[in-house]
């Protein structure tokens, strides 16, 4: 089965990839860091308005800015697969292929999805409350940025 063709189209995105397989690569802390680390350190390339890495997916909340989305997405998948390789000495199939994108289209939209976001470790029994979940922008721990509905940015949107 081939991977649909994507657009480029500027804008704000709520992507969401899986770990091969369903593994619960994520489930090791050192892993879940390493992956967060990796996250922030392409920042340069993104604006990040949210995230939640559960033990075998991630979604993320994040509009580019100097890059397409598909870039984006092989900075995160692919610097955090090399990381994982170099540092940890971790040899094996890491991501699934692809990424499902949804394009934000209004604030709601993006509420709607953030919202998402940081339920989805209540859901999964993984923590009782939103802020108790260390690898989830929920948890105060992060800064993101913000959403910005004004001119450039709100046409992106």
């Amino acid at each position: 089965m081939s991977i649909p063709k994507r657009s480029s189209a500027p804008g704000t995105y709520f992507v969401t990839t899986g770990c091969w397989n369903k593994k619960s690569i994520f489930q090791v802390t050192r892993n879940a860091d390493l992956f967060l680390d990796v996250l922030n350190s392409y920042r340069k390339h993104f604006l990040l308005h949210g995230f939640v890495v559960m033990p075998d997916h991630v979604h993320l909340l994040l509009t580019p800015l100097d890059i397409t989305l598909e870039r984006t997405m092989q900075y995160i998948k692919g610097g955090f697969s090399f990381r994982l390789s170099k540092e940890l000495g971790i040899k094996m199939e890491v991501w699934q292929r692809g990424f499902i994108d949804h394009r934000i289209r209004n604030q709601a939209d993006f509420q709607t999805r953030l919202n998402y976001i940081h339920q989805n470790p209540i859901r999964a029994g993984l923590a009782d409350q939103e802020s108790r979940y260390a690898y989830s922008s929920a948890c105060g721990q992060w800064t993101m940025d913000p959403l910005r509905l004004a001119s450039a940015a709100k046409a992106a949107i």
